[in-house]
């Protein structure tokens, strides 16, 4: 190993370990001793050893190979488990895991991503066992939490990673985030990158209400939505409009897809909901059809 490899390792393994954190336990791909980390590592320790990872992947065809069996990653390795966090007591369980992504020419974007997953599944983490710590003075906590993360869309031009969140109490309540990536450009999408102005929120929102409609029509044994002033039960709530910034993603056949998280607009038997827009509803209101066909 080269001294610029041996400097990346040294700086991973030198990542301070705070001593109050003994139900930590960290997995990672990276070819280094088992031993508690810290949760609060510092990103530009974190950049490190994803860099240490990709390096490794360059430069160790076996271990490229390993990776490329893992559920979700392609021969091309895009996407790994970087680190996991877990932690199981009397009445809770933790298990969190981060992803990295891999290989992109743009290895400012690739860092921006990486190092916001790291940073928003530390939190996630350390919110939780601090509210276990708390509930643990008033007796059983009955709590769990579980993180993941699976590829939803990758074709030549597009990467979409759906991260999802599920806290569990007497219910269960499950959030998910999407992040679309344009590979060829090197971009991370918005939604409102893709529209010409603001009228595509309106036109998305009433056919998301024509579908809860239609779907509510067709099966009215399971199916069941809230619109706004259309819910008996419900009369100054209930969906109305999508944001601006809605969570979204563009599906393998070039299709855009609205998601709501549980609860949102929808009971939560449901669970999370989307809605797959017809390209013929938006088309005047792209800028191109670069994306969505």
């Amino acid at each position: 190993m080269d001294k610029k490899m041996e400097k990346l390792k040294q700086d991973y393994m030198n990542v301070p370990i705070p001593a109050e954190l003994d139900t930590l336990v960290t997995q990672s791909l990276l070819p280094a001793p088992r031993r508690r980390r810290s949760i609060k590592w510092f990103l530009g320790s974190a950049a490190a050893a994803v860099a240490l990872f990709v390096s490794g992947v360059n430069i160790s065809p076996t271990f490229a190979q390993s990776m490329s069996e893992l559920p979700a990653v392609s021969a091309l390795v895009k996407l790994v488990t970087f680190t996991e966090y877990r932690a199981e007591g009397d009445g809770y369980h933790a298990d969190v895991k981060v992803p990295a992504i891999t290989n992109m020419p743009d290895k400012k974007l690739q860092d921006m991503l990486n190092e916001k997953y790291i940073a928003e599944d530390q939190k996630l983490y350390k919110e939780f066992m601090a509210e276990i710590d708390q509930l643990k003075d008033k007796g059983r906590p009955n709590k769990g939490i579980d993180s993941g993360y699976e590829i939803v869309t990758d074709t030549d031009q597009l990467l979409t990673i759906r991260r999802w969140v599920v806290q569990t109490a007497a219910s269960a309540y499950e959030t998910i985030q999407y992040d679309t990536i344009d590979k060829k450009n090197q971009v991370l999408l918005n939604l409102p990158s893709l529209f010409k102005d603001e009228s595509y929120v309106s036109v998305i929102s009433e056919n998301i209400k024509e579908q809860m409609r239609e779907q509510m029509k067709t099966d009215t044994d399971f199916k069941r939505y809230w619109i706004k002033g259309e819910n008996e039960d419900l009369p100054a709530s209930g969906f109305d409009s999508i944001s601006k910034t809605q969570s979204f993603y563009i599906n393998g056949d070039g299709n855009l897809v609205i998601s709501f998280n549980e609860y949102d607009v929808a009971p939560g038997f449901m669970g999370p909901v989307q809605f797959v827009i017809p390209t013929d509803v938006i088309r005047s209101q792209l800028v191109s059809q670069q994306y969505v066909k």
